[in-house]
């Protein structure tokens, strides 16, 4: 099915140029188990990374969604909408207010309410997919979810270019798995602890509570922006030196 053209970026060929590097087979070091915390973290049951490919959406992790294919048509994907902007693409209701610029049948027979994604952005600005967040029941992002989407979004492409840095790796992966696990596990780990404590969290009902749970979206995002910083020593680790 080809993709309408409302749905390509302004920069759409250097963002398929951009996107060829992904596109690498391959197990992404704690990739999966990420996909799962994003969920966690903004308790939905489900949480996708997408790369939007020319004509179709390739849902490179999926945690709670299973029973979508692994890739879908662009033209019918929300995730072909998000990497029309740089900033959070939202749907709060998608049964009061569905998206305009897409086929509408596959969020409908999946039963998807909510969407929230942010695109994953190379260094040079091109958005080569999205992680997002979606439920079946209405909901909204608040500003410090929206800003930890953002954090993650990152995490996920620097855990893809880590992917792109062992496939290019002259040396077997296994012997490098070390110092990547090392470097990265504890902030994982620690993402994880979070996403537990919210699991058994009340809904805020004072001013108190609400102030506690900004801050732990906070240090969740503050714990993105690290685990950044340490996958991008690890493929700098992974590289030749001169």
């Amino acid at each position: 099915m080809r993709t309408p053209s409302h749905l390509f970026a302004p920069n759409e060929t250097q963002r398929l140029a951009a996107l060829q590097a992904y596109q690498v087979a391959g197990d992404v070091p704690f990739f999966d188990e990420f996909v799962r915390l994003t969920g966690k973290l903004f308790q939905v049951p489900i949480a996708l990374v997408s790369l939007v490919e020319a004509d179709t959406v390739w849902f490179r992790g999926n945690a709670g969604l299973e029973e979508a294919p692994e890739r879908v048509p662009r033209g019918g994907s929300l995730c072909s909408v998000a990497v029309l902007s740089d900033e959070t693409t939202m749907f709060q209701d998608l049964a009061d207010r569905p998206c305009a610029l897409i086929d509408p049948t596959a969020v409908d027979d999946l039963g998807l309410r909510f969407y929230a994604g942010f695109p994953m952005l190379t260094a040079a600005g091109e958005a080569v997919g999205t992680l997002c967040v979606i439920d079946r029941e209405p909901r909204f992002l608040e500003p410090e979810e929206a800003v930890l989407l953002r954090e993650l979004a990152d995490v996920a492409l620097r855990l893809l270019d880590l992917q792109v840095a062992l496939a290019a790796s002259p040396g077997p992966a296994p012997a490098l798995w070390p110092a990547i696990y090392l470097a990265i596990a504890d902030s994982i780990g620690r993402l994880d602890a979070l996403a537990e404590l919210r699991q058994g969290e009340p809904a805020p009902n004072n001013p108190a509570a609400l102030n506690y749970q900004a801050a732990r979206r906070k240090e969740a995002a503050d714990i993105a922006t690290t685990l950044q910083q340490q996958i991008q020593a690890a493929i700098q680790h992974l590289q030749p030196q001169p």
